[in-house]
Formats: structure tokens, C-alpha cells, sequence
């Protein structure tokens, strides 16, 4: 009987550790969703790859949903999020996004520091992505939260290539809150 009570404790051990790291969507749901609503919407993609447990990601959240920034990145994407790097979390990791990893290597991204980000066309097609040219690094280098001059620049530089009609006030705006951070 005890054995039974033991067993049936452990069962349910299991299945609530399991419901609380429910495995979010995967890339090509994900991705599929956003191709459509840019698509519906005639905009450009704006995909994030964060982890739950990154302080940088915060604040690249935060940035895209103040007052000032949001409604001119919501004119001009529509943005898309896949968790990745999970597993550098020491105390119960979140899953990752299943083909967030693999879709990171596809759009020429680093394996592990986040964000990584990517402007992609309606299509799911790669227009830039957060890594900056850098000499003598053939992938260059991710840029992460903007934080340096020269990382604020190639985030000004993905803006404009992402949304060509971005106007020099919107990029003023976005450049003037990222300086001030």
C-alpha cells in the first residue's frame, strides 16, 4: 500500500513539473503565424530570440513596448518571439522553443548569447540580422541588447533595411530612447 502511495506521489510529481515547463510553440508555428499577419498587414517581421532568464532580453521587451517605440515598430512589424538558451538557467529552465536553435544557425545567428534578432520580408525571407560586420569575424558579431555606440548604429542600420519607409523622425525617436537607457 505504501509502495502504491509512493508511486502515485511521484506520478504526480512528474506531471505537475512537466505542465508548469509546457513546451511553447515551435519556430515554424511560430514563424508561419507571423508570415501571415505580416503578410495581411504589408510588413516586415521582427523575430526575437530571448531567454526567460536574460536580463538584456528585458530590457529589449522594454524598450519595444514604451510608449514612444511601440507604435512606431507596431507600424511597421509585426513581431514574433522564440525562447532559446533556456538551458543556462541553473534553477528549473524553461523549454526552449522546439526549432528555435536550428532556425537561429539558419538566419546566420551565434549559438547562445541573447537576443538575436532578425528582420525577415512577409515571405519568412532573412532581410538583416543583429549581427554587425565586425573585421576579421566572417559572421560578425551579435550585437545583443544595443547598448554601444557602434551597436545603437547597426540597430539604427537594421531599422531602416527592415522598414525602408521608416521616417527620420520614428529613427530619432528610437535612436533618442536608446541612448538614454
Amino acid at each position: 500500500m505504501r509502495a502504491n502511495f509512493l508511486g502515485l506521489m511521484l506520478l504526480l510529481m512528474f506531471a505537475g513539473s512537466s505542465l508548469a515547463a509546457e513546451t511553447p510553440p515551435g519556430a515554424d508555428q511560430v514563424l508561419a503565424q507571423a508570415r501571415m499577419q505580416a503578410s495581411e498587414q504589408h510588413k516586415n517581421i521582427f523575430l526575437i530570440f530571448s531567454a526567460s532568464w536574460c536580463g538584456y532580453c528585458r530590457k529589449l521587451d522594454a524598450l519595444l513596448a514604451s510608449p514612444e517605440v511601440n507604435p512606431i515598430i507596431a507600424r511597421h512589424y509585426v513581431i514574433a518571439r522564440l525562447s532559446v538558451s533556456e538551458e543556462y538557467r541553473r534553477v528549473n529552465p524553461k523549454p526552449n522553443s522546439p526549432g528555435a536553435e536550428e532556425l537561429v544557425s539558419k538566419l546566420g545567428g551565434p549559438k547562445g548569447p541573447v537576443p538575436f534578432f532578425a528582420f525577415l520580408d512577409s515571405n519568412g525571407k532573412l532581410i538583416i540580422n543583429s549581427c554587425r560586420p565586425v573585421k576579421d569575424k566572417p559572421a560578425g558579431e551579435n550585437i545583443g541588447f544595443p547598448v554601444e555606440p557602434n551597436e545603437i548604429a547597426w540597430f539604427m542600420t537594421m531599422l531602416r533595411k527592415g522598414a525602408p519607409d521608416l521616417t527620420r523622425d520614428e529613427a530619432l525617436v528610437i535612436e533618442s530612447s536608446l541612448r538614454n537607457q
